[in-house]
């Protein structure tokens, strides 16, 4: 880390002619790094590279810093979910169950107000953090103006331009558009809408059962809505999910209420009467029915955002998916201009930016650049959770890998007894000849934080046989973990039948 530091403080400040101010631009700044866009991936690459001694700069278009993640994705969805959660333990009994009497009432305004104070707070801690590392925030819209050269449009119309030895596009992603489909964030809404909702909707309708819409819709289903999932493929939780969790997956969400209408495609929604209509077909044999509700979720996707960024003006190109192509530095095309994040290839995952913008910066300071995109987990936080790393079954069997399989039902964790959420599993894969650690998939009570020591595993080449020889806390649903490592070892575990 030192090295890194002195690499940028020994530099030599070279102002070239292109650091000229220019008489169109009312204020021009001087920079080593600017970095467009403060989501996941650019604020923490901004830090970064503050600690590292450069000169830095962030650009945010939106008047608060943390990008979609912070403010309406990732932090908005799982406050409410967590509230929502909640009050679906009260209204349904459990909470009665363990002696906690209640009867409860459903405040909609309050529980909005509680996703968005932890909205504010985090959001501002970003703007803490900026100054407390020195990290120069300008407001506007960030337009590449040349390699070296970023010119910042304030909402006011006030231009500044950042003269720059190098530039990080971390601009993130945009909900994907439904073709005929128009999104009024009201009736017909995007993630954004669907996390302020005025009222519980009586039905609602998902346009698609992966991350977004199962998390969304599990809000809305546990609050009293009537919610059904249309899904073009034929599984739900989306790409990567390991197929025999994502059964257990569908069924337990349809036992909570949630239907689900698999490989099944859209054709059309209209508006009529304050109701919607959703025209659908069947895949397999072309079946059309026409479905009503009161709102309708579009979740099909995000893509890359990349709206008025200058790219043409420095001869950057899209590939097919319209994703900024960089190499194994997040370098572009054009040796200054680097890119990380929703906007080049890979998950589109808040944690799996933030890796990429620390390491992007470190090798622009002259470091080291790794990173393993099989190591990088998913999470869906419903309840229960589901979450996985490495390699699916399926994808196993694609690739002709000898492989062996541990599991282990929560049922026998004594932690999920006791807590009486005991549905799901763990599942291991480990290779058959060297028993080394393949993937992890897992579905159940706090998978989102255990998947944290299987990615661990899987990034130092553990084997199976390494996780069953550690000693788990016990009682704790970790002990899942290791049970399943230990069956995957040896073919047994030592407290289910």
């Amino acid at each position: 880390m030192a090295t890194l530091c002195r690499t940028i403080l020994i530099r030599p400040i070279i102002t070239p002619s292109f650091y000229a101010p220019s008489r169109a631009y009312s204020t021009t700044h001087e920079a080593d790094l600017v970095v467009i866009g403060s989501g996941p991936g650019g604020y923490v690459a901004a830090i970064k590279a503050a600690q590292l001694g450069m000169k830095t700069v962030c650009v945010e278009k939106e008047p608060t810093l943390g990008g979609t993640c912070l403010n309406v994705g990732c932090i908005p969805s799982k406050a409410m979910l967590n509230n929502s959660h909640f009050y679906h333990m009260a209204k349904h009994g459990d909470l009665n169950a363990r002696g906690v009497e209640v009867a409860p009432k459903l405040n909609l305004p309050v529980m909005l107000k509680a996703k968005e104070d932890a909205v504010k707070g985090l959001t501002g801690g970003i703007k803490a953090l900026f100054k407390a590392n020195k990290v120069t925030h300008l407001s506007g819209h960030g337009t590449i103006a040349g390699p070296n050269q970023v010119k910042v449009t304030s909402a006011d119309g006030k231009v500044e331009q950042v003269n720059t030895r190098n530039i990080l596009i971390a601009s993130g992603s945009e909900v994907t558009p439904f073709p005929g489909i128009d999104i009024d964030e009201e009736q017909i809404v995007s993630s954004t809408g669907a996390l302020s909702l005025k009222k519980v909707p009586e039905k609602m309708i998902l346009i698609g059962a992966g991350v977004i819409g199962v998390e969304l819709g599990s809000v809305w289903q546990r609050l009293g809505a009537e919610v059904t999932a249309v899904e073009f493929l034929g599984h739900v939780g989306g790409v990567g999910i390991d197929m025999e969790v994502s059964k257990l997956f569908q069924r337990t969400l349809t036992k909570q209420g949630m239907k689900f209408l698999l490989q099944t495609k859209v054709l059309s929604a209209k508006k009529q009467n304050g109701k919607i209509t959703v025209s659908v077909e069947a895949v397999k044999d072309g079946k059309k029915q026409d479905l009503e509700c009161d709102t309708l979720l579009v979740s099909i996707g995000r893509r890359p955002y990349t709206v008025n960024l200058g790219l043409e003006s420095v001869g950057l190109k899209l590939d097919n998916r319209g994703r900024v192509p960089v190499n194994e530095r997040f370098q572009t095309s054009v040796p200054s201009i680097y890119a990380i994040g929703d906007v080049i290839a890979g998950p589109m995952l808040a944690h799996k930016a933030e890796d990429e913008g620390i390491l992007a910066v470190e090798g622009i300071a002259g470091g080291p650049v790794h990173i393993d995109y099989n190591c990088i987990p998913s999470v869906i936080y419903t309840h229960p959770e589901v979450a996985w790393v490495g390699r699916s079954e399926e994808q196993l069997k694609e690739d002709k890998v000898n492989y062996k399989v541990g599991k282990f039902p929560f049922a026998a964790n004594s932690r999920a007894k006791t807590n009486n959420d005991q549905e799901g599993f763990v599942k291991v894969l480990g290779e058959k000849d060297t028993d080394r650690l393949l993937g992890v998939h897992i579905i159940g009570p706090n998978a989102g934080e255990m998947i944290a020591e299987a990615t661990l595993a899987l990034e130092y080449g553990a084997s199976c046989e390494d996780i069953a020889r550690v000693c788990h806390p016990h009682p704790t649903l970790s002990e899942a973990f290791r049970e399943a490592n230990l069956a995957a070892y040896c073919g047994k575990p030592i407290n289910s039948i």
